[in-house]
C-alpha cells in the first residue's frame, strides 16, 4: 500500500477553506519531544520521514530509507530542493564510513569570458537566477550510487512512496508555505516556474492540494532506469532544448559526463569525539576550523546561553570562514591543503587573534608553512546515513522545465568570475558549495548523523549543537530548540528572538552588530539528529528533529 495511501485529501483543489481558515501562527511554545527507538528517520516533512519509515517496515536498511526520503523531499519542499538538485552524504556502513560528493559540475560552456560577454566585465560571480546559474545536478546519482551500494531493496521501490505523493498530492503546511509565497515576485516569469508553482496563479494557502504531476512523470522515468533516462536519456534531451530556448547553454552531454565521487571524510576532534565533513568543494571544513579554535577554550566553564560562550563561539566561526571563503575551492584547484588549514599549529596563532571582550572583523590567515533540506536515518544493524540535498537558494535558479517538473539549482552562483580566485569558474569544474552533511564518532565508532541546513548557517548551526551537547551535555532536542545566532560578514550577526536580552546586550557591549530576527526557516537553520544510545539492537537511537520546519522524527 503506498505511503500515503491513508492521507484523506480533497479531490479537488479548492481554496484555503480545506485549512478551515485557522490561524496557523502558534502563539505558544512548543516542546518537541525527543524519540528514542531502534530504527529512525528524521526529516523536514513528516510525509518524507513516513516515506523512509516504510523502507525500513519492508525490511530496507537506512539507505534505502534515506533515499525514498529524499525523493519525497523534492516534492513535498519544492523550495528548498527538486530533481533538478545537488547532493553529499555521509555514511556508517556498519563497518566504517563512507563519503559522498555528488555535486554537480560547470557547464563547459562556463568561462570568465562567458559571462563577462554577457554580464559585463564588472561582474563578480554568474547570476543568480535563470539558466547561467545552473551546474549540472547531481542528486539524482546520489539516490542510484547510495541505493547501488548499499541498499537492499529494488530502486523502484524507494521512488514509488515520492510518485504516489506527487500525483495525488498533498497540503501545504504553515512554515514551507511561507516561504514558497516569499520569492513569488523575482521568479514568476522565470521559465516554467509559474507553470510548476503557481497553479491558481499564486503560492498555495495553507491546506491546499499540491500536485506535481510533471514530476511523477520524471520520477517514474528514474526509477525505471535507474538515474539513465536522467543523465543520458530523454529528460538531459529535454532539458537540453529546453535551456536552448531560453538562452542557456546546458547540454545533454554535460549530464552525461557526470558522475557521483565517493570521497573519505575529513576530521577533527573535539572534546574527545571526532567531527566529520565532506572535504572541499563544501564548507564544511568551516566548523572543523572553528572547532579547532574553540578545542582551546574552557567552554565548559562558561554559562551555556551566556555572552562569554556565546561571544567566542562567534568569534570562531569568523576566523574559520575568513579562511573557507578565501581559500575553498574544489580540490584540485585549491591553493593550500586541508591539513594545512587544519593544522593545530596554525589553529593556536589563530586564536592569539581573539579579543575575549570586542567584536572584530578578521581577515584570511597564512596557513602555508614557509548552501536546502537534510534527512538522517539509522536501522538496528548499525548503518547511519547523513544526507542533504539543496536547490542552494530558495527554488534555485526559478527554471523548470515543464514536462518533467525539474527544477534546477542555481549552484553555478557560487563560482567567482575573478581570475585570481581558487574558486574561479571553468568548464566541467565544481563550485563552492554550503551544502554539508556531518557526522560524529567517538573511539572510531559513529555517534551521530546530523546536519543544519541553511546557507552559510550549516557548519554555524554544526559548531553550535555540538557545543551545547559536548560541552553543556544538552540533549539533541535541547541543543537543536537552543536560540542560535548567525554571522554574516564583518560585524554583523542575527540572533532569533528567543535570546536571552541579557545576552543580547552583551554581545552589543562588546561590538557585535546585531539585528534580532523571528524568521528561523532559513536565517538560523533547521537540523535533523540521530544519536546512537548503545548497541542499536538493543538500546537505539535518540532523535531530534528542528522545530524550525514543518518535520519530524519517526521510528520503532
Amino acid at each position: 500500500m503506498p505511503i500515503s495511501a491513508g492521507l484523506k485529501l480533497p479531490e479537488t483543489s479548492p481554496t484555503a477553506k480545506t485549512a478551515m481558515n485557522f490561524n496557523h501562527n502558534n502563539p505558544y511554545p512548543s516542546t518537541r519531544i525527543p524519540l528514542f527507538a531502534r530504527n529512525v528517520v528524521s526529516t523536514s516533512h513528516p510525509l518524507a520521514a513516513q516515506a523512509g519509515l516504510g523502507m525500513l517496515y519492508k525490511g530496507g536498511n537506512a539507505v534505502d530509507a534515506a533515499v525514498a526520503a529524499a525523493a519525497v523531499m523534492t516534492v513535498c519542499e519544492p523550495v528548498s530542493n527538486g530533481l533538478g538538485s545537488d547532493a553529499f552524504c555521509i555514511l556508517w556502513d556498519g563497518k566504517e564510513l563512507h563519503g559522498l560528493n555528488a555535486s554537480g559540475r560547470a557547464q563547459q560552456a562556463w568561462t570568465p569570458g562567458y559571462f563577462s560577454r554577457k554580464y559585463g566585465v564588472d561582474a563578480k560571480t554568474p547570476p543568480k537566477r535563470g539558466f547561467d546559474s545552473v551546474s549540472v545536478p547531481g542528486a539524482v546519482s546520489a539516490w542510484v550510487a547510495l541505493s547501488g551500494r548499499f541498499g537492499k531493496l529494488p530502486f523502484a521501490d524507494l521512488l514509488a512512496p515520492a510518485i504516489d505523493i506527487a500525483e495525488r498530492g498533498y497540503c501545504v503546511p504553515p512554515i514551507l508555505q511561507g516561504k514558497w509565497a516569499a520569492p513569488v515576485d523575482e521568479l514568476k516569469s522565470l521559465p516554467g516556474f509559474a507553470q510548476a508553482f503557481l497553479p491558481r496563479g499564486r503560492a498555495p494557502h495553507v491546506g491546499e492540494l499540491f500536485q506535481f504531476k510533471a514530476a511523477a512523470r520524471a520520477l517514474r522515468a528514474i526509477a525505471a532506469t535507474k538515474g539513465e533516462a536522467f543523465y543520458r536519456g530523454e529528460i538531459a534531451a529535454v532539458i537540453e532544448k529546453f535551456s536552448a530556448q531560453h538562452g542557456g547553454s546546458l547540454l545533454a552531454s554535460d549530464f552525461a559526463a557526470h558522475q557521483p565521487e565517493w570521497v573519505k571524510p575529513i576530521a577533527k576532534n573535539y572534546r574527545g569525539h571526532t567531527l566529520h565533513e565532506i572535504p572541499p568543494n563544501g564548507q564544511g571544513i568551516a566548523a572543523l576550523i572553528a572547532l579547532g579554535i574553540l578545542d582551546q577554550f574552557d567552554i565548559a566553564g562558561m554559562q551555556a546561553d551566556g555572552v562569554d560562550s556565546q561571544h567566542l563561539q562567534i568569534e570562531a566561526m569568523k576566523l574559520a570562514f575568513a579562511d573557507a571563503y578565501r581559500y575553498v575551492s574544489e580540490g584540485s584547484s585549491m591553493q593550500v591543503t586541508v591539513a594545512q588549514l587544519l593544522d593545530d599549529a596554525y589553529l593556536a596563532s589563530r586564536v592569539k587573534l581573539i579579543n575575549l571582550k570586542k567584536a572584530q572583523d578578521f581577515g584570511a590567515g597564512n596557513p602555508v608553512k614557509g548552501g536546502t533540506i537534510y534527512l538522517t536515518a539509522a536501522d538496528e544493524s548499525g548503518m547511519m546515513v547523513s544526507f542533504i540535498q539543496s536547490n542552494y537558494m530558495g527554488f534555485g535558479s526559478g527554471c523548470v522545465e515543464p514536462s518533467f517538473g525539474i527544477s534546477l539549482q542555481n549552484r553555478g552562483h557560487g563560482f567567482s568570475l575573478d581570475p585570481a580566485s581558487p574558486n574561479v569558474v571553468a568548464p566541467g569544474k565544481r563550485p563552492f558549495h554550503t551544502i554539508i552533511p556531518a557526522f560524529l564518532t567517538k573511539d572510531g565508532q559513529p555517534q551521530m548523523s546530523f546536519g543544519v541546513m541553511g546557507g552559510n548557517m550549516q557548519p554555524q548551526g554544526h559548531l553550535q549543537t555540538l557545543v551545547r551537547m559536548l560541552d553543556y551535555r544538552q540533549s539533541p532536542q535541547a541543543a537543536c530548540d537552543a536560540p542560535r545566532w548567525r554571522f554574516n560578514a564583518g560585524l554583523e550577526i542575527n540572533v532569533e528572538a528567543s535570546m536571552a536580552s541579557a545576552t543580547v546586550q552583551g554581545l552589543r557591549e562588546r561590538g557585535h552588530h546585531i539585528e534580532v530576527i523571528n524568521d528561523s526557516y532559513q536565517d538560523f537553520g533547521a537540523g535533523q539528529f540521530i544519536w546512537r544510545a548503545g548497541d542499536p539492537g538493543s538500546h537505539g537511537y535518540i532523535a531530534a528533529s528542528d522545530p524550525r520546519r514543518d518535520g519530524q522524527a519517526v521510528g520503532f
